[in-house]
């Protein structure tokens, strides 16, 4: 077979071939970061924290986990939850700890018909309440791997440090659907937790996230998107965060676990409101971003059309199994780290279709202007 007979064929060589080196190079480069990444041994943190917590209509929820917040092993810290609006007996439940637990606090934000809000609102709130200076952010539907979790969070702090990015999985249950969700937030992680230890931080989770509540008022909050129901933690992070202010922390005491959605509805509506703040990522970010589902896309389309017409066949399934091998290696490293078991048998159906699937939910995201007013 003559090369330059089949100019369409040659074509998607070249591409196969660029396609195969930008997923070589995230599997590599990005991806094998956290499980290369050395974390100090000791855990020193001595400095009080502040833990921020927004809930609406939460009750279940804070009943079952606020204990595990509120019974870390730190020795100076308070928990401030900012009750906004709910109309269940939250209000009720936290009374109920506020007696038990001294250094609860509650906030309380009342329904008012002419003012509608999103969750930064809450956020913000709960922010100026704090008396501290370190902030440690997560959700009602969260509840910490362990109880070192705090203890974890603050240790990353010193005198250059103003983020702390940490890793927020989800239950596992029986099902496709866990299963997927539990794949996309750990391939997530993968890449936000990968490019901060390449000194390239880009975004966090509001499911475990801390900073300064000093930073937070000198770059004054969140006022350039208290538009967008999302945002409060990936563009912050995004947007003021550096290779020299930022540490990661995911050792598995440091992880929090939180209520997956339990159906394709549900998790459509999370996702399209999340999506929302891709736009407002800087372009770099943007651009680094895209690249990596974009080339995968193209690395399987011309996977199957230079093998379906057996073209330079023993190096395209040569280099094709090299890429596969790479990353069920490096996947089944980083499900180690973020104790995520059972994904690793999806791992080739999931590589191929997360794309296709993220790609339909962004694209409703930018369809649907609802999604940037909900309290998320």
């Amino acid at each position: 077979m003559i090369l330059h007979d089949n100019p369409v064929l040659v074509a998607f060589t070249i591409l196969f071939a660029i396609s195969f080196l930008v997923q070589a190079f995230y599997i590599l480069y990005f991806y094998l970061a956290p499980p290369l990444y050395k974390h100090p041994e000791s855990l020193q943190a001595r400095e009080p924290v502040s833990v921020i917590i927004c809930a609406r209509n939460e009750e279940e929820n804070l009943r079952r986990f606020l204990p595990a917040v509120l019974e870390q092993d730190y020795q100076d810290y308070e928990v401030i939850v900012v009750n906004d609006c709910s109309e269940d007996d939250s209000y009720l439940v936290l009374g109920e700890y506020m007696k038990q637990y001294p250094h609860l606090r509650v906030t309380n934000i009342l329904k008012d018909p002419k003012f509608t809000h999103n969750k930064k609102f809450a956020q913000f709130i709960g922010i100026k309440a704090a008396k501290n200076e370190l902030l440690v952010f997560t959700d009602a539907d969260c509840r910490p791997d362990g109880n070192n979790w705090l203890r974890s969070m603050a240790s990353g702090f010193d005198e250059t440090t103003d983020f702390v990015l940490g890793y927020g999985g989800y239950f596992a249950q029986k099902g496709i659907l866990n299963s997927f969700i539990r794949y996309d937030c750990m391939t997530i992680a993968m890449q936000y937790l990968g490019m901060a230890v390449r000194g390239n931080p880009y975004m966090g989770v509001g499911r475990n996230l801390a900073y300064r509540r000093s930073l937070f008022f000198s770059k004054k909050g969140f006022s350039s998107h208290t538009h967008l129901a999302s945002g409060d933690d990936d563009l912050f992070v995004n947007a003021n965060a550096s290779g020299k202010n930022v540490k990661v922390e995911f050792r598995q005491g440091s992880h929090t676990r939180s209520v997956a959605a339990e159906n394709a509805g549900e998790l459509y509506k999370q996702k399209k409101r999340h999506l929302t703040t891709a736009n407002y990522y800087k372009n770099s970010d943007r651009m680094i971003l895209i690249a990596e589902p974009a080339s995968r896309i193209l690395l399987y389309a011309s996977f199957t059309v230079l093998i379906t017409n057996l073209f330079l066949w023993p190096w395209v399934l040569g280099l094709f199994a090299a890429r596969t091998i790479m990353l069920h290696i490096v996947f089944f490293l980083n499900s180690r780290r973020f104790n995520e078991p059972h994904l690793l048998p999806y791992l080739l159906i999931f590589d191929i279709l997360s794309p296709v699937i993220n790609a339909m939910f962004y694209i409703g995201s930018q369809r649907d202007k609802s999604a940037k007013t909900l309290w998320n």
